[in-house]
C-alpha cells in the first residue's frame, strides 16, 4: 500500500504541474494499475484526480472496443472513449449475415458516452447500420464528407429496399431494420465535413492545435469517392483511423493523403495483408492485359460478365473503358451496369468538376453511355456475344445482378467472367475465383450447382491498399500503438508479424472483438 500511495503522491505532483514525460507517465501506470486494485483508498484518489485535471486522458484513460464481432471483414465499427467522451467510428452491416446478426456488437456500447459517429465512406459494410445505432444513440451528432452523405443516402435507402425483398422472398421478420422514412431522417441529421479541417464533436471548426477539447479532421483516403481517414487530437495525442485506404492512383480515383507524422495510435485496416502484390506489378501494365482479355473474349463470340460493387469498381471500370476506347485498345461494344451503379454513377458525375480524379472533369454517364438493367430487366437480359456485363453484386451475392447473369454463362465455354477486386474467400464469387475447370460450382443454394466451363481470369485492381504500402506507411508513422482492424485472420496475423518485425518498438493489436482495451 504504501509503494501504491508513493507512486500516487509522484504522478499527481507531476500531473498538477505538467512536468510529466508521456513516457514516464505509462511507465509509472502499470504497476499503479495493478496496485491500484489493492488499495480502495488510492483508487478513487488517482481516478478523481486524472478526470478532473484532464492530463493525461488519451494516454492513461483511452478506451477501444472492437465493434465488429469477429475478426474480418463484416459489421465494421469501432468505439474510442476518453473523459467521459465518445465517439463510434463507422457503423457497418455485414453482407453475409441476417437479422441482427449483421449490425455491429452495439449491446457493448450500453452505459458508455457516445457523444459523435464518425463514418469514413459510404460502403455498405461501413455505413449500412446508421440508422440503428442514431435510434439507440439519438444525442449523437453524425459527420462525414458531402460525397460519402450523398452516397450513404441513396445506398441506405436501397439497403430497405433489399431488406424488405428480403423478408418477402425468405421470411426474414425482423426485415426492415429501418425504413425509408427513418433514412429520410437520419439523413437530414448528418453534418458535412471538408476535408483537412478540424472540427469540434459539437460539430463548430476547431484549432489544429490539440487542446482539452477533442476534435477530429477527415483526410483523403483514395479508395472511393468520399471516402476519409479520420485523425483525431486530444490532450497532445493524436489517433489515426484509416478507414479503407488506396495509397496508390487508381484510373479514376487518386490515391490518399495521409498524415505521416505524430502520430501515437494508429488503427489500420488491413483487407490485403494475405495478398502479395505480383512481381513487377503495375497500374498501367495491368489495365493493358485487361484490354488484350476483353478482346480475346470477344474473338471467341463471346461476352464478359464482371462482377463489381455498384460503389467504387463500377465507376473504375467504366473509367477504363473510356480510356481503351480513346486509346483504341477496344471497339465501342454494349455495355450494361445495374440500377444501383448507375445511381452511384450519377453522383460521381455530378462531382466531377470538384473531385480530385486521375482523368480530370470525367463524366461517365455521357462519354461510356452504359445500358441500365434492374432487378425485373435481368430476367430479360440474354448472354449476347460481344457485350460487358459490369453488374454488382462484386461478391455475387445470392439473388443479385452479377449472381443471377453468371449462372446464365458459367456452363458456356464461349463466355467469359472477369474479376477485378477483392472477393471474400467464403462468397460466390470467392467460391467461383477458386474453381477449377468442369468443377460443379454451386452460387446460390436456392438453385442446382452448374460445372464450370466458362472462362474466368482475375485482375489486380483492388480499390484497398496493398499490403506492402501498408507496412510502408507503418513504417512512416511509427507509432506507439498500432492496432490492426477490417481483415481476415490470416490477412490480419501477417500484417501482426510484419509490422512486429518492422517497428519492435511499437505495441501492435489486434484487437478482440467486444472486448475493451487500453490504448
Amino acid at each position: 500500500m504504501p509503494v501504491c500511495r508513493g507512486m500516487l503522491a509522484t504522478i499527481a505532483c507531476r500531473i498538477v504541474r505538467r512536468s510529466y514525460d508521456w513516457h514516464e507517465l505509462h511507465r509509472l501506470s502499470r504497476p499503479l494499475s495493478a496496485a491500484l486494485h489493492h488499495d480502495s483508498v488510492a483508487r478513487p484518489r488517482i481516478s478523481c484526480l486524472l478526470l478532473r485535471n484532464g492530463a493525461g486522458k488519451l494516454a492513461l484513460l483511452l478506451k477501444f472496443i472492437n465493434l465488429t464481432r469477429r475478426t474480418e471483414i463484416g459489421a465494421n465499427s469501432y468505439y474510442l472513449g476518453s473523459g467521459g467522451k465518445g465517439i463510434v467510428l463507422d457503423c457497418g452491416m455485414h453482407p453475409k449475415e441476417e437479422g441482427e446478426a449483421a449490425l455491429p456488437n452495439l449491446p457493448a456500447l450500453a452505459g458508455r458516452p457516445v457523444d459523435a459517429i464518425i463514418v469514413t465512406h459510404a460502403h455498405l459494410d461501413h455505413i449500412g447500420s446508421l440508422p440503428v445505432l442514431m435510434r439507440q444513440q439519438p444525442q449523437a451528432r453524425i459527420f462525414m464528407t458531402e460525397p460519402a452523405a450523398q452516397i450513404g443516402d441513396a445506398l441506405l435507402h436501397n439497403s430497405v429496399n433489399v431488406m424488405t425483398r428480403t423478408r418477402e422472398e425468405v421470411g426474414v421478420a425482423i426485415y426492415p431494420l429501418y425504413t425509408h422514412r427513418e433514412t429520410e431522417r437520419a439523413t437530414d441529421l448528418w453534418h458535412h465535413c471538408p476535408l483537412r479541417q478540424p472540427f469540434s464533436l459539437a460539430g463548430e471548426r476547431a484549432p489544429a492545435q490539440p487542446n482539452d477539447e477533442i476534435n477530429f479532421e477527415f483526410w483523403s483516403a483514395g479508395h472511393v469517392l468520399g471516402a476519409a481517414g479520420i485523425l483525431i487530437r486530444a490532450e497532445g495525442r493524436t489517433v489515426f483511423y484509416t478507414g479503407d485506404v488506396n495509397f496508390d492512383d487508381q484510373t479514376l480515383t487518386k490515391g490518399a493523403t495521409f498524415p505521416e507524422t505524430e502520430i501515437d495510435v494508429l488503427i489500420m485496416e488491413t483487407t490485403r495483408g494475405d495478398s502479395p502484390l505480383p512481381s513487377g506489378f503495375n497500374w498501367a501494365a495491368e489495365e493493358n492485359r485487361f484490354a488484350a482479355a476483353l478482346n480475346r473474349a470477344f474473338a471467341r463470340g463471346g461476352c464478359v460478365l464482371i462482377p463489381v460493387f455498384a460503389l467504387g469498381k463500377t465507376q473504375e471500370v467504366l473509367a477504363m473503358f473510356y480510356k481503351f476506347k480513346r486509346a483504341k485498345l477496344l471497339e465501342d461494344v454494349p455495355i450494361y451496369i445495374g440500377g444501383l451503379s448507375s445511381k452511384m454513377t450519377e453522383i460521381y458525375d455530378r462531382r466531377a468538376n470538384n473531385t480530385a480524379r486521375v482523368i480530370p472533369r470525367l463524366e461517365l454517364f455521357p462519354e461510356v453511355t452504359p445500358f441500365v438493367l434492374n432487378g425485373k430487366t435481368i430476367h430479360e437480359t440474354p448472354a449476347r456475344s460481344g457485350r460487358i456485363y459490369a453488374l454488382s453484386s462484386g461478391m455475387m451475392t445470392p439473388k443479385t445482378l452479377s449472381n443471377i447473369f453468371a449462372r446464365r454463362v458459367i456452363d458456356r465455354p464461349e463466355h467469359s467472367i472477369f474479376f477485378v477486386g477483392y472477393a471474400d474467400p467464403e462468397s460466390p464469387a470467392g467460391v467461383l475465383r477458386r474453381a477449377q475447370p468442369n468443377d460443379l460450382v454451386s452460387l446460390d443454394e436456392d438453385e442446382r450447382a452448374q460445372p464450370l466451363r466458362c472462362q474466368v481470369e482475375q485482375f489486380q485492381f483492388s480499390a484497398h491498399a496493398s499490403r506492402e504500402s501498408i507496412l510502408d506507411y507503418i513504417r512512416k508513422t511509427a507509432p506507439r500503438k498500432l492496432v490492426l482492424v477490417h481483415g481476415d485472420l490470416p490477412a490480419v496475423e501477417w500484417m501482426r508479424a510484419a509490422a512486429s518485425a518492422a517497428l519492435p518498438q511499437c505495441e501492435v493489436i489486434v484487437p478482440p472483438p467486444g472486448v475493451e482495451i487500453e490504448l
